[in-house]
């Protein structure tokens, strides 16, 4: 069956890995952080780690470990991972910063007037610090994998 090979396939393991990693440390880090837990963040494109960087960190990783790092396969990998990483923190956070703003309009000047009140995600993009965080996990999951599993 075609499909099998999905699963023998450790680059993608690796980066769901990291990225469910990510996923699954937002709540309990932001319950640090702020005192109250918010399970959202579980399912959230913000927060701490960026999942985004660790998937790709990860998958990176693994591919440069699986298939060499002078290898065409793994030079796209590291573009890819650049692009997606100054997308999380630059672009996506500068997107989040933009509804932050357009809320506090909407909820200062229309206040009262019948325009929907659904405000706009806050939660986009990443910290610097944030993106690091995902960065450091995803290398550590896929030098971890690499080291017991693959």
């Amino acid at each position: 069956m075609p499909l099998s090979g999905i699963f023998e396939n450790h680059s993608l393991l690796t980066a769901v890995a990291a990225w469910l990693m990510a996923q699954i440390l937002k709540p309990p880090l932001e319950y640090l952080r702020k005192g109250k837990w918010n399970w959202g963040y579980f399912f959230s494109a913000g927060g701490m780690p960026s999942s985004h960087s660790s998937l790709m960190v990860g998958a990176t990783v693994s591919i440069g470990l699986h298939e060499g790092f002078n290898t065409p396969i793994f030079a796209l990998a590291i573009a890819i991972t650049m692009i997606v990483i100054y997308d999380a923190a630059g672009v996506r956070r500068e997107a989040g910063r933009h509804a932050a703003k357009i809320n506090i309009l909407i909820n200062e000047l229309l206040a009262g007037h019948p325009i929907s009140d659904k405000e706009l995600r806050e939660v986009l993009g990443h910290t610097p610090m944030e993106v690091i965080g995902g960065i450091i996990l995803g290398l550590t999951v896929g030098i971890l994998y690499w080291m017991y599993i693959g």
